[in-house]
């Protein structure tokens, strides 16, 4: 991918699980001037409920994703468990670019400053914090999703994330969800438009 196919801009959203990031990117999605279109994620990981390939996901098998790797495939990716991997397709990206439009990513933090390290002056990283550690706990058990390992892993996995945040172009505190979502209204049109 060549910067002079470059048509947007990126604009990466990274936050621990329950931190309502996601909420934030759809909210987002739906500001037409804004001129956003949803990076689809590829993950080599079984389909959970009513997922669709190509709406959800790109669903690989964990071979057509390594394939994938050695050809070069990705702008970035990750093995997050073994045989478990989830990545960004060069594809995609150029997919979007070509419909003239910025692209928007709801992506784990490694994935996201990856982003960002490859394409510094076309992408916004923000991080979306929970107001503290004990409200990010609430919020997972609240979405009755996973069980009480599951809800500790992501924690514990929550705290080394947090102290990523620096590395990031803005932090949004999202204690207040109004207010989050036009915090990030304001940072993704100013970006955008600078």
């Amino acid at each position: 991918m060549t910067k002079e196919k470059k048509q947007g801009k990126l604009i990466v959203f990274s936050a621990p699980s329950g931190s309502g990031k996601t909420t934030i990117v759809r909210h987002l999605l739906d500001i037409e001037d804004l001129n956003l279109e949803f990076s689809i994620s590829a993950t080599s990981r079984d389909k959970r409920g009513t997922e669709i390939d190509g709406k959800d996901y790109y669903f690989l098998s964990a071979k057509e994703f390594k394939t994938k790797i050695k050809n070069n495939e990705f702008l970035e990716w990750e093995e997050v468990y073994r045989d478990n991997f989830y990545g960004t397709l060069k594809t995609e990206v150029e997919r979007i670019w070509a419909e003239g439009k910025n692209v928007i990513f709801d992506i784990d933090v490694s994935g996201g400053l990856r982003i960002k390290r490859k394409f510094p002056e076309e992408t916004l990283a923000v991080f979306v914090k929970p107001p503290s550690i004990d409200e990010l706990k609430i919020r997972l058990k609240k979405r009755k999703t996973e069980n009480e390992d599951k809800i500790n892993m992501r924690v514990a996995k929550a705290s080394a994330e947090l102290a990523t945040a620096p590395l990031f172009d803005t932090i949004i505190v999202n204690d207040n969800l109004e207010s989050a979502l036009k915090e990030a209204e304001e940072k993704v049109s100013k970006f955008i438009n600078s």
